[in-house]
């Protein structure tokens, strides 16, 4: 697998490239606007250009975007659900000026209405949106949830009810979280448990849907439904769970970006990095 993490893009788009390459990350991700906000303004043309030549400069291996966490395709038709979609809408677009080639999305949250309910929107908001940026070439990775609350993506089969209802599968994908996976119930700390869970996408998705990994330790128990990150080996997964996840062969060449905890100097990350490659066979560890 290949390490990197995601990264501020405070003082603009480009510092996000050059947090990375503080860290020594390999892959990169990033949020295309504030996060936070429904609507963001769109990059100067110079900022882009900026962003295009530390990219090209630094060869990462992969660069790719996470939607803001307001977005939630599964909502009801309302303000909201209506700025949803443009929200979601405009970070393709924004994506695309910076020539990043997927989105990380949580699908989105039923809120009371069920799963069923909240799944047939979150593919008729998927449709609305592929139809508006039909020209683009951004695809959009559904994120695996851990569950809480009414959020939708916990179950391997909700993200197979997804692929299997949109008008244009092409347009997804999948990013996998380890500490989602382990919080939704799904017991990644040993070998076999892994590649149950692997198999299970591979039979009911497909394994070269996966487009990245979001590594990350999780804080709670296996089965919680409570998304609370750690550091690699400091949560419930546990080092000996992590070392078959990053050797797993299948994956030898997708990004895993780290979405642990950190402060503004990075430590953090350059500590689970090195955790990271320690774990990989031949790594001397």
């Amino acid at each position: 697998m290949i390490f990197g993490a995601h990264c501020s893009t405070a003082g603009g788009v480009h510092t996000a490239l050059k947090r990375a390459e503080k860290i020594k990350a390999a892959c990169v991700q990033i949020f295309v606007k504030n996060n936070m906000q429904w609507f963001g303004r769109p990059h100067a043309p110079a900022d882009i250009a900026l962003f295009k030549r530390e990219e090209a400069r630094l060869r990462f291996a992969a660069v790719f975007g996470h939607t803001g966490y307001l977005i939630n395709l599964g909502a009801r038709p309302s303000g909201n659900r209506a700025k949803s979609l443009q929200s979601l809408i405009q970070e393709i677009t924004l994506a695309g000026a910076l020539g990043l080639p997927f989105l990380v999305l949580h699908p989105g949250a039923h809120l009371g209405a069920g799963e069923t309910a909240g799944l047939r929107r979150i593919v008729a908001g998927l449709d609305e949106v592929l139809r508006a940026t039909k020209e683009a070439k951004v695809r959009i990775a559904l994120e695996n949830t851990a569950g809480q609350g009414s959020c939708l993506g916990n179950q391997i089969e909700h993200l197979a009810a997804i692929y299997d209802g949109v008008e244009s599968p092409g347009r997804l994908g999948l990013c996998i979280d380890t500490a989602h996976l382990f919080a939704a119930n799904y017991d990644i700390r040993t070998g076999k448990g892994w590649d149950k869970t692997m198999r299970r996408i591979e039979a009911l998705i497909g394994r070269r849907e996966i487009l990245a990994f979001h590594l990350n330790d999780s804080k709670t128990d296996l089965g919680s439904r409570v998304d609370r990150h750690e550091d690699i080996g400091k949560g419930k997964i546990g080092l000996e769970g992590f070392r078959h996840i990053v050797n797993d062969a299948r994956f030898k060449n997708s990004p895993g970006c780290l979405e642990t905890p950190k402060s503004d100097d990075l430590h953090e990350d350059a500590a689970n990095l090195a955790v990271l490659r320690s774990l990989v066979r031949g790594s001397g560890s």
